[in-house]
């Protein structure tokens, strides 16, 4: 009996122990899989981290000394430049998640650089009425995405070309306008480019006046940027069709369209100025529609 009591001892403890054994199997594979969890999680919030900030170089510390009676003037349209980097900024809240590889660049930043050239022409202009004209200053137009947002999009690519001038331009929101649609109205089951149909655009050349010599080559060179414009939306409403949510096409091409044309109008209204009475309220035939 004596002799037994030791061996029954020994199964005892090996039990327990197996049982120890499975428990703390069970809590490893437990804390592995909270572990797992938990990775998921931090990749989930590195997927949805901030969608960055637009970053523009300054235009108003390249300025020359500005005359008075440009002052009011340029003060105007340096705080355009402003609210144009505001609106942009939040265009990029409102769009995460939406676009393909390029969206950003093609729906955010492009018609941003697009305003902001005919905002800082317009400043020269204003200075070069009563001083000499400042050069160059279009080379601060392109602005970039800060580090903390996504490199190639706002999002995961969702619905998106990645072709240039296929459908790149995807779901962005209308350059001068408030966004309708851009905070995820694209849900795949409305479609917003239904048909082709055709870009139509009032004709700018018609509207000119008289031009100098001197300024000839810059306009026809502007004119003809137009036409090549609307030819590329009218191609961008061949491959995208089927794309989109119910704004898709006013806000992918008819509204970064819009843009372009404003800065190509505005290129051809100051080339006539330098040596002409410069040509008023051309920016009305910016607006494009399309035709079923």
């Amino acid at each position: 009996m004596s002799r037994a009591l030791p061996k029954y001892n020994k199964r005892r403890v090996a039990f327990i122990g197996g049982a120890a054994a499975v428990v703390l199997t069970g809590a490893v594979i437990a804390q592995s899989a909270l572990a797992g969890e938990t990775s998921k999680s931090n990749d989930s919030a590195r997927t949805l981290a901030g969608p960055g900030t637009i970053s523009c170089p300054d235009v108003a510390s390249q300025l020359p000394e500005i005359p008075a009676s440009a002052q009011a003037e340029v003060d105007r349209n340096l705080a355009l430049l402003q609210t144009q980097i505001a609106e942009a900024n939040q265009r990029l809240v409102d769009t995460v998640g939406q676009g393909g590889a390029n969206f950003v660049q093609n729906a955010i930043l492009g018609p941003l650089e697009d305003k902001r050239i005919a905002t800082v022409n317009r400043i020269a202009t204003a200075i070069g009425r009563t001083a000499e004209k400042p050069q160059g200053l279009d080379a601060l137009a392109p602005c970039s995405l800060g580090a903390d947002g996504a490199a190639g999009g706002a999002g995961e690519e969702a619905g998106a070309g990645d072709e240039a001038g296929a459908g790149e331009e995807v779901e962005a929101t209308p350059s001068d306008t408030a966004t309708e649609g851009a905070g995820g109205t694209d849900t795949g089951e409305d479609a917003g480019n239904t048909g082709v149909g055709t870009i139509s655009c009032p004709d700018v050349a018609s509207q000119l006046p008289e031009i100098p010599a001197s300024a000839q080559a810059e306009v026809d060179r502007n004119l003809a940027l137009l036409d090549t414009q609307i030819a590329e939306a009218d191609q961008r409403l061949v491959d995208t069709v089927g794309q989109g949510g119910p704004n898709f096409v006013q806000n992918a091409i008819v509204g970064p369209l819009a843009s372009k044309r404003t800065a190509a109008i505005e290129r051809i209204a100051i080339s006539i100025g330098r040596t002409a009475e410069k040509p008023e309220g051309l920016d009305s035939l910016a607006a494009c529609t399309v035709t079923q």
